[in-house]
């Protein structure tokens, strides 16, 4: 096994690069959602996005073929991230930015949750204490009884629960499957699926409002690159909390392009969420508390992510 010597002033460097792309492409998915419904976005985003990640799948050697060798469970992922993409682009387009993120922020709790169910990991007392913390967080952004609880509050959380279910699946198979297998059939699966539903809601688009859609599917490929060397750069634990820097991006380009002011409740909510995602994060990096890992194993649980780096292409800390 090749060791890479980690440097995490660059890894981080691309982690920061990588969320600020994501989050810049979700801001673009939002000003879409104006005109266009989230299906028709997702088929060309997917489309456009296709290209680029053929090419990268076919520079692969290692790949002698993509046929999977868990196919139900590489279907059922599939399903998780069309389900997961379509519920958070609609969230997007009706919800804030800093909302729709203070929920997404709760995958990596769920994640630790369902890790227990389907993958045997021990969760102990202080771990289910920081899920329990921060689903009350999600509580104070969605105040039940006092605010009214949309559609697009149920996508957001729909999102994170697919989007927790897939990392899951992820890491189940992940030592068996190839990367490659697992980035195709989700992105086949969304084009195809979008594609049935795109006669029912198409409208025909400007070039510029085309070239936007280009741009949302060449940002989540050039944005899961910079994830990719950011997690070969320096270890999970460093890595992981800058996620939730996409929080400050959302703020911002909320203010300047769509009139948004964060709800106090909203940041008061967001902020248990990411403090309670730290810690569980915190745990996990301490050698004596786990042999799985699951938020560290699979470091990007965003409703778009694919496969983070094999184990194999990291150093392991010790």
């Amino acid at each position: 096994m090749s060791e890479i010597t980690h440097t995490p002033v660059r890894g981080l460097g691309f982690a920061f690069a990588a969320f600020g792309v994501f989050a810049t492409h979700d801001a673009i998915i939002k000003a879409l959602g104006v005109n266009y419904a989230v299906f028709q976005i997702i088929f060309f985003a997917m489309l456009f996005a296709f290209v680029p990640m053929s090419i990268l799948m076919l520079a692969d050697r290692q790949v002698d073929n993509f046929r999977p060798r868990h196919p139900w469970l590489i279907l059922l992922r599939a399903a998780t991230s069309v389900i997961a993409m379509s519920s958070a682009f609609y969230a997007f387009t009706v919800l804030t930015l800093a909302e729709v993120y203070a929920l997404l922020f709760a995958t990596p709790l769920l994640i630790t949750a369902m890790s227990a169910i389907f993958l045997g990991e021990t969760v102990r007392a202080q771990r289910w204490a920081a899920v329990f913390v921060g689903l009350v967080g999600v509580l104070v952004v969605l105040r039940p009884g006092v605010t009214e609880i949309t559609f697009g509050h149920i996508c957001a959380l729909i999102a994170a629960f697919c989007s927790s279910l897939g990392s899951v699946i992820m890491r189940k198979i992940g030592n068996e499957e190839r990367t490659a297998v697992m980035i195709l059939f989700p992105m086949l699966s969304s084009i195809l699926f979008m594609g049935l539903i795109l006669p029912f809601v198409y409208r025909p688009m400007e070039l510029g409002d085309l070239g936007l859609v280009a741009g949302v599917g060449a940002l989540s490929v050039f944005a899961q690159i910079l994830i990719i060397a950011a997690y070969r750069a320096a270890p999970a634990a460093v890595i992981a909390p800058t996620q939730y820097s996409q929080i400050l991006w959302a703020t911002l380009f909320g203010l300047l392009f769509f009139e948004e002011l964060p709800d106090i409740w909203v940041g008061v909510g967001a902020t248990i969420i990411i403090g309670s995602g730290i810690f569980i994060v915190w745990r996990e990096s301490r050698p004596s508390v786990s042999n799985r890992n699951p938020i560290l194993r699979d470091p990007n649980p965003r409703y778009d992510a694919g496969p983070s780096p094999k184990p194999k292409h990291r150093r392991e800390q010790t």
